[in-house]
C-alpha cells in the first residue's frame, strides 16, 4: 500500500514511544487512527484527546468497524506484541497491508532527507537535541522521537515546510536497517539486545550495515573511537581531540560549560542546561550536525543553552536544599554508570538512593556483573523486582540474584508498595529512580511522599 492511498492506520501497540509518534504523525494529517494496547497510560490519553480510538482488550469486538476494511487501512505493529495477540492474527488472515513500526517509519523517510541517529545508549537525547537545534535556528524539520522533548511536550514535531527529518535508528531487532539515512550518527555500540543478536559482535555487524546504507555523498558522524567507518566520516569527543570535541569543560549551577572546537573555530562558554557528561557529548554530535547542514554556531549556541531535555532522561522532579529527587531511563550498566557518576560529580558531598528497576530477564542474566559494579556507585541500593516486558521467567534470574551480586553492605529488595511506603521514613538526600520499565508510576506517589516530609523546603 503507498502512503498516498492510506484512509486510516490501525497500530497494535500504539502506546509504544516510537508507535505514539508514528500515530501522531497520521492524525496531523487528518488519516483516521485507531490501536491497541494493554493499558491505559498518560500517552495513550494524549492520544485519544488529539483524536485515536484506542482500546485496551485484543478481543475483536473492540476494534471498530471502520478499521476492518483491507483495502483502506493499514496496520502497524511492534515486535513487543505476542503472536497470538488476536487482533493482530484476525489482520493477518484477512489479507490486510501489515507493517512493523520500522517498515513504516522506513516509508517516511524515503520521501525525505534523512539524519538517523543510532545508537545502543543517547540516541533519543541526541536526536532531542538536534531536533531543538535545527527546529529553534529556523531550519525546517520533522522528527520522530523516542522520548518526550520538554521543549515540544511531545516525542513528535511536523513542519509542514521541512524536507528534513530526525529519526532515532534502533538497533533492537535490526529495525534501522529499514531506513536510508542522509546523515547516520552512531553514538555507541556497546553489548546489549543480546536476546536478539547472540553475541556482541553480531550487533556490531548490523550497526556496519546500518552505515553502509549511507549514499556515497552521505556523512557518517560517530563518536571517537566506534569501529564504522565510512568515505566521509566525521568524529566527536569530549576531552579528547577530533573534528568536533567539548574542552575547558565546568559546571555552574547544575548546568555545563564548555568550549566547543570545530575544523573552523573555537566557540567558548557553550552552555547546556541537562546535566551529566555524556550529554555534553550527545551535545557535541548535535552541534557537528548543524554546522555540517550550514548553521552558524551562533545559533546553535543559542538554541543549546535553551534546550529543557527529555523526560525521564535525567529529569528533577524535585531539587531543593533538603532533598533532589531525579529520575532517569537508564536501563544497562553503561548508562547506569553514566547518570550515577554525573550524579556524584554534582552533589559531591550528598548521600546518593538509587532505585533501580531491572528491565528483562535476558539483560539482567547477560549483564548481572556489569550491573552490580555500575550499582556499587551508589551510597545505597534499593531494587525492585525485574520488569520484563516481552519475556517469560528465566530460571535462576531475579532481583536477588542481581542483589547478591552488588558489594555494597546498604541494599534492599523491595516491592513497588513497599518502596513507596518507606519513603517517608527514609533519611534521603538525593534519590534517583532508574530504568525502562514501568518504575515511571511510582514518580508521582515518591513525589508526594516526599513532600509530607517535615524536613523538605519546597
Amino acid at each position: 500500500m503507498e502512503l498516498k492511498n492510506i484512509h486510516s492506520v490501525y497500530f497494535i501497540g500504539i502506546g509504544g514511544i516510537g508507535m505514539s509518534a508514528l500515530a501522531r504523525f497520521y492524525l496531523s494529517k487528518g488519516i483516521a487512527v485507531g490501536g491497541y494496547d494493554k493499558v491505559c497510560t498518560p500517552l495513550t490519553e494524549s492520544l485519544v484527546k488529539e483524536g485515536a480510538t484506542i482500546s485496551y482488550s485484543d478481543e475483536l469486538s473492540e476494534i471498530p468497524v471502520s478499521f476492518k476494511n483491507e483495502k483502506t487501512t493499514f496496520i502497524v505493529y511492534t515486535p513487543a506484541i505476542a503472536s497470538s495477540h488476536k487482533g493482530y492474527n484476525y489482520f493477518k488472515d484477512n489479507g490486510f497491508n501489515i507493517a512493523k513500526r520500522s517498515e513504516l517509519l522506513g516509508l517516511i523517510t524515503d520521501e525525505l532527507f534523512t539524519i538517523g541517529v543510532a545508537g545502543t545508549h543517547g540516541k533519543t537525547t541526541t536526536s532531542s537535541i538536534i531536533t531543538h537545534v535545527l527546529d529553534n535556528s529556523g531550519f525546517p524539520v520533522n522528527a520522530f522521537l523516542g522520548g518526550i522533548s520538554s521543549n515540544l511536550n511531545s516525542n513528535f514535531l511536523l513542519n509542514k515546510k521541512a524536507e528534513t527529518v530526525v529519526v532515532e535508528a534502533d538497533e533492537y531487532d535490526r529495525s534501522f536497517l529499514t531506513l536510508a539515512p542522509n546523515i547516520a550518527i552512531v553514538t555507541s555500540m556497546d553489548a546489549d539486545h543480546l536476546d536478539v543478536y547472540g553475541e556482541h559482535s553480531y550487533l556490531t555487524e548490523s550497526f556496519e550495515k546500518y552505515v553502509a546504507k549511507l549514499p556515497s555523498d552521505g556523512v557518517l558522524i560517530k563518536r571517537k573511537g566506534l569501529s564504522v567507518a565510512h568515505n566521509n566520516t566525521i568524529e566527536y569527543a569530549v576531552n579528547e581531540k577530533a573534528d568536533y570535541y567539548a574542552t575547558n569543560i565546568a559546571i555552574a549551577n547544575g548546568e555545563y560549560h564548555f568550549d566547543i572546537v570545530t575544523p573552523k573555530e573555537r566557540v567558548k562558554n557553550v552552555v547546556l542546561g541537562m546535566p551529566g557528561l555524556h550529554n555534553v557529548e550527545n551535545a557535541v554530535a548535535a552541534i557537528a550536525v548543524g554546522i555540517e547542514l550550514g548553521l552558524s554556531t551562533t545559533l546553535i549556541v543559542a538554541a543549546l543553552k535553551s534546550f529543557k531535555g527529555v523526560k525521564r532522561r535525567f529529569e528533577y522532579h524535585i531539587k531543593t536544599e533538603a532533598v533532589i529527587y531525579i529520575d532517569d531511563y537508564a536501563h544497562h550498566p553503561v548508562e547506569l554508570k553514566a547518570c550515577i557518576n554525573s550524579v556524584k560529580e554534582m552533589y559531591p558531598a550528598k548521600k546518593i538512593t538509587g532505585v533501580f528497576q531491572p528491565h528483562l530477564y535476558s539483560r539482567t542474566r547477560d549483564f548481572a556483573d556489569d550491573f552490580a559494579v555500575s550499582l556499587d556507585l551508589l551510597d545505597e541500593v534499593l531494587l525492585l523486582d525485574i520488569y520484563p516486558a516481552r519475556e517469560l521467567p528465566i530460571e535462576g534470574v531475579s532481583s536477588s540474584m542481581l542483589l547478591s551480586k552488588i558489594s555494597n553492605d546498604c541494599k534492599e529488595l523491595l516491592s513497588k508498595e513497599e518502596l513507596v511506603e518507606s519513603i517517608t521514613d527514609r533519611k534521603l538526600e538525593v534519590l534517583l529512580t532508574l530504568g525502562a520499565g514501568d518504575i515511571d508510576e511510582l514518580i508521582e506517589p515518591i513525589k508526594k511522599k516526599l513532600m509530607t516530609k517535615k524536613s523538605l523546603v519546597v
